[in-house]
């Protein structure tokens, strides 16, 4: 074969190789997402191959997010695993209506004889609580998360937050319930490993 041949050949497969990467990146559609019912969808962006659309009515989202991260530990403690993803869609003004009932019957099956807690809420007071899985912040008081006179009113980096969310939870009206072996009302895990800067961005030196 002559070399002019090669050249040319040599070219054209990378031509057309370029311009087929370029088509698929051209033609990539999040079609889940992307307001109209196409493909396999039995809805707008819902059923075949995307989100049931159940799912979709129940939990729709403006933006696309992937951890609302409002209290430290509440998808994990008190969502059930399969609702995690969608309580991370969900609007925070929806959070409530949607989760409480969902959130009280996780609380209830960690402690079926779960009665109050240290904080003298119920199940469904707690449940109602953590549902609006907002990380509130006081403007005059002191930033806690919990201690003996503040109640989540913030939260120094230095708290224990799952200590406190899991004695509100295993602990009981006194907090002493599901204090022995195995200990439920503490994750055994310190506050941190080294203490945090007093200054922006106040994280830890290494250790």
């Amino acid at each position: 074969m002559r070399k002019s041949n090669i050249l040319f050949l040599s070219i054209f497969s990378v031509l057309l190789f370029s311009c087929h990467r370029d088509d698929d990146k051209a033609l990539y559609v999040d079609r889940c997402n992307d307001g109209i019912q196409n493909g396999d969808e039995t809805g707008i962006d819902c059923g075949g191959s995307c989100k049931p659309c159940d799912e979709i009515d129940l939990f729709a989202g403006v933006f696309k997010r992937e951890d609302q991260m409002g209290r430290p530990g509440t998808n994990l403690l008190f969502n059930k695993a399969e609702l995690r993803d969608s309580l991370n869609l969900v609007e925070v003004h929806q959070m409530n209506s949607l989760f409480k009932e969902v959130f009280k019957e996780k609380i209830m099956s960690l402690d079926t004889s779960y009665t109050s807690n240290v904080l003298g809420l119920d199940a469904d007071q707690l449940a109602d609580l953590f549902s609006k899985d907002v990380l509130w912040v006081s403007q005059t008081g002191e930033t806690k998360y919990y201690s003996e006179s503040e109640i989540m009113t913030g939260r120094a980096l230095g708290e224990d937050v799952m200590d406190a969310n899991l004695l509100w939870i295993f602990g009981g009206p006194d907090g002493n319930k599901n204090n022995e072996d195995p200990i439920l009302i503490s994750d055994g895990v310190d506050e941190n490993d080294a203490p945090f800067s007093g200054s922006f961005p106040y994280h830890a030196d290494p250790f």
